[in-house]
């Protein structure tokens, strides 16, 4: 029976440590290709191959266009390019291309995953190490779902734990290592049997049939004949993309929540609750310029109605002015709300409407005055309930 021949790693902020410490274990005689992405700067010049090959025996490349893909070589991903694998013929080749940014990423842990899982089923392995967000548990999904191995750094040990805790909540994890241990596992488990993989009529029970993958990879390959098709897999849903702002098609099925536009942006749940507290943290800012243009533009006609003797026109310019003025002060107390983190329900709240947390126990220590209490702004504001 073949054996586990491609492992495809996945990381992102804090991920080069983990990665370097993986690479170290891993053995000259590895019989496996391995390929990984790391999220990357778009016009950065990456030296991680040379990093990486410093780490350990393996000889480290950056990924090319069409280059077969050999047992016992590194495949790193180069910036603005998503990673793939894909047969062609009775060859194994690397892809690179400038598609959707997925995740808001560009080359994105995703991409490369499903594309592994569609040219190797369950001969590949699957590795999720240290990052933030949650790209790469869909990918690592269908690895898993297509009869692959799931392989997860220890969140403990990950500098940045949100990817790997992520991948732990969302698949059914074989292996969980620290980086440092991962290596010497990936050689063991190289060399263990592939399984079988599942039939057709499972994977389309889940969402994951193989003509939906091709469908995704050619989506993300801007390939005319998949853009071009018009029906749709998934149902709409109420959210925008927030790269194009098209509608985002909830392509779920039973793995992870994850959302897909018309052209092809797609967005796990953390990513676009990213975006969207980025979009509403935007609004806001806009708000309160504009709200602080009021008042000094009230404030000025008040002015000149006033060397008018107008007093008329001076007391709706003078409300006009504090009204504005009160406005910017509950915006800023609402930007000084973090978004992200420290914001914990109430005990035995299930998220129904109306089941609010004490924002001021949920304030971050040095947004509060040194002996606990309020900001007075948001007092007025009423955010302080403790006294109701």
């Amino acid at each position: 029976m073949p054996a586990h021949d491609l492992i495809v790693l996945g990381a992102s902020a804090g991920g080069v440590e983990a990665i370097s410490k993986l690479v170290a274990g891993l053995p000259a005689n590895l019989p496996a290709a391995v390929c990984v992405v790391v999220h990357l700067r778009p016009y950065s010049e990456s030296h991680l191959a040379r990093v990486l090959e410093r780490s350990g025996p393996l000889p480290v490349v950056p990924a090319k266009q069409d280059l077969p893909l050999e047992r016992g070589t590194i495949y790193v991903a180069v910036p603005d390019m998503h990673l793939l694998v894909q047969r062609d013929g009775d060859e194994v080749v690397l892809r690179l291309v400038r598609g959707p940014r997925e995740n808001r990423s560009r080359p994105a842990v995703d991409p490369l995953f499903r594309s592994a899982a569609l040219a190797f089923g369950p001969r590949v392995i699957g590795v999720i190490l240290s990052g933030a967000l949650d790209d790469g548990t869909a990918g690592l999904w269908t690895v898993k779902d297509r009869g692959g191995i799931a392989v997860v750094q220890d969140p403990d040990d990950a500098a940045v734990p949100s990817m790997p805790a992520s991948a732990l909540a969302e698949v059914e994890v074989d292996h969980v290592a620290p980086a440092e241990a991962l290596g010497p596992l990936l050689a063991r488990l190289a060399r263990e049997p592939a399984g079988q993989q599942p039939s057709e009529a499972a994977l389309a029970r889940h969402g994951d049939a193989t003509d939906q993958l091709h469908r995704e990879l050619g989506i993300i390959e801007v390939d005319d004949e998949y853009h071009q098709r018009s029906e749709r897999y998934g149902e709409p849903s109420r959210f925008p993309c927030p790269e194009c702002g098209g509608v985002l098609w909830d392509v779920s099925g039973e793995g992870p929540v994850r959302f897909r536009c018309e052209v092809g942006h797609a967005h796990s749940a953390a990513s676009l609750a990213e975006s969207q507290t980025e979009v509403i943290e935007a609004a806001m800012w806009a708000a309160l310029r504009a709200l602080e243009d009021k008042v000094e533009l009230s404030r000025r006609r008040a002015s000149t109605a006033r060397e008018n003797g107008l007093t008329g026109l001076t007391d709706q310019f003078v409300v006009e002015e504090q009204a504005a003025q009160q406005h910017a002060a509950q915006l800023r107390a609402l930007l000084r709300l973090s978004g992200r983190t420290e914001i914990r329900p109430k005990a035995g709240s299930s998220g129904e409407s109306g089941q609010w947390t004490d924002a001021a126990e949920n304030r971050p220590r040095a947004e509060r005055g040194t002996g606990g209490e309020m900001d007075p702004i948001d007092s007025a504001l009423g955010v302080d309930t403790r006294s109701s």
